[in-house]
């Protein structure tokens, strides 16, 4: 596992120069943002939990880098989920096949009683051998890590003002670098739901820093759903050299380009990894008929 501080290159698109800190090289299978949430777990000893238990989405990256940490931790992992679908549970390269390859068992909870269940687990009494993450690491403890992250980005740009883009599911990375980094403008946008459920979840951590901003997309995207313009945009950063995850970059790298006439000064992309799922999202772009290799 490689702890060291992620890489930072300028990287020139669409006639604009940007700083992209590659938090996706610090490990392959913890990359990004989840390695900075996930911090104070993988640097917890092996002999202190037996079972990691978490929640959400069957697409989910936070899911698999879990599973991927209690393979090496020797944990057992219990992951609550709604009611599977058939192209999830055929599926062989997605996030879900290569969480169950690495131990994890599911609970399959059907949609109209998903809700009560989490609710249920969220008020439950955990012995000293059990820790509960919660969905996508939007906890206290995910602080850490993020704040490792902000120093690093503080002393690689100080005396500088920069503004900072990463995409946001919880909003758990955004919140606390903003936190960190009070003389930094941060920038983010909803890749799951609107900004209006965002929002939310940012405020059941705190109150919403000053110095962050919800960039909005004039379209309404809907989470892990196929769009041509996001396929589309995917391969002109392949083209240019780098590549972005399809779940939530593209996300925010749409609805940044449509606001960014508003973002004055530098810009700082936190790449923040996922890159392990698109395998399966380019299979279904291909099956869409967005993309053919």
């Amino acid at each position: 596992m490689i702890t060291l501080p992620s890489a930072i290159e300028t990287f020139e698109f669409r006639g604009r120069t940007y700083h992209i800190k590659h938090d996706e090289l610090i490990d392959l299978e913890l990359s990004g943002n989840k390695f900075r949430k996930l911090y104070t777990l993988i640097q917890t000893p092996s002999s202190k939990y037996k079972k990691i238990i978490s929640y959400g989405g069957s697409q989910s990256n936070a899911m698999y880098s879990i599973s991927a940490l209690c393979k090496r931790k020797g944990w057992s992992f219990e992951y609550y989920t709604k009611t599977l679908s058939s192209e999830v549970e055929k599926s062989t390269h997605s996030n879900f096949a290569l969480s169950i390859k690495n131990g994890m068992l599911v609970k399959e909870v059907k949609h109209n009683e998903y809700d009560q269940t989490i609710q249920k687990l969220l008020e439950k009494k955990f012995d000293a051998e059990t820790f509960l993450v919660k969905q996508g690491g939007a906890q206290k403890e995910a602080q850490y890590g993020i704040n490792n992250l902000a120093l690093e980005i503080r002393k690689q740009f100080k005396n500088e003002n920069i503004n900072i883009i990463t995409p946001s599911g919880t909003g758990t990375t955004a919140f606390y670098l903003a936190k960190e980094l009070s003389e930094h403008k941060i920038y983010t946008t909803a890749c799951v739901g609107q900004n209006e459920y965002l929002k939310d979840q940012i405020e059941l951590l705190g109150e919403l820093p000053k110095n962050l901003t919800l960039l909005q997309s004039s379209k309404k995207y809907h989470f892990a759903s196929l769009y041509k313009e996001f396929i589309e945009l995917f391969l002109e950063f392949k083209k240019a050299g780098i590549e972005f995850d399809l779940l939530y970059a593209m996300k925010m790298w749409t609805t940044l380009i449509e606001n960014i006439d508003s973002v004055k000064g530098d810009i700082l992309y936190v790449h923040s990894g996922g890159l392990v799922g698109n395998e399966s999202m380019l299979e279904r772009y291909k099956y869409k008929g967005f993309y053919s290799e």
